[in-house]
């Protein structure tokens, strides 16, 4: 089965040079685990949640904060950003992204056309749900 029947299509998608600040409210507002980082709209790389929380002070947001804290969220998607970024067409094949997710320790693959433009996503929780629904299919 193709990845096209699995992935989600909506893809939040941010430009290099957007704050962090503008990722965390992004990622507050959209409940989204992973944005893609796109030039011309075609993918340049893409963010974690996890990403944005290893790259902020600890210390934003609480009695401790001090300028240089306030500071971490001025910097941009493109120095946290992940820029190998392992990707899938939609063509390919479920057990293409099993495989991926297993070898790279991955846990969401954009989904990209032949221009590089991001066409969806797909997680290793939509993989999951796809599993689930085969094995209660069969019961």
């Amino acid at each position: 089965m193709s990845i096209a029947k699995i992935m989600s299509t909506r893809v939040v998608s941010v430009h290099m040079d957007d704050s962090l600040q503008s990722l965390r409210e992004l990622f507050a507002a959209t409940g989204f685990h992973h944005l893609v980082v796109v030039h011309d709209n075609k993918l340049q790389g893409i963010i974690s949640d996890r990403d944005l929380l290893k790259s902020i002070s600890p210390f934003v947001d609480t009695l401790s904060e001090r300028k240089l804290d306030r500071a971490t969220l001025d910097r941009k998607a493109h120095q946290i950003m992940t820029r190998e970024v392992i990707t899938l067409n939609p063509s390919d094949s479920v057990y293409s992204a099993i495989e991926l997710f297993n070898t790279h320790k991955i846990s969401c693959i954009p989904i990209i056309d032949t221009n590089r433009h991001p066409v969806g996503v797909v997680s290793w929780r939509d993989v999951m749900k796809f599993m689930q629904s085969r094995v209660e299919a069969k019961r």
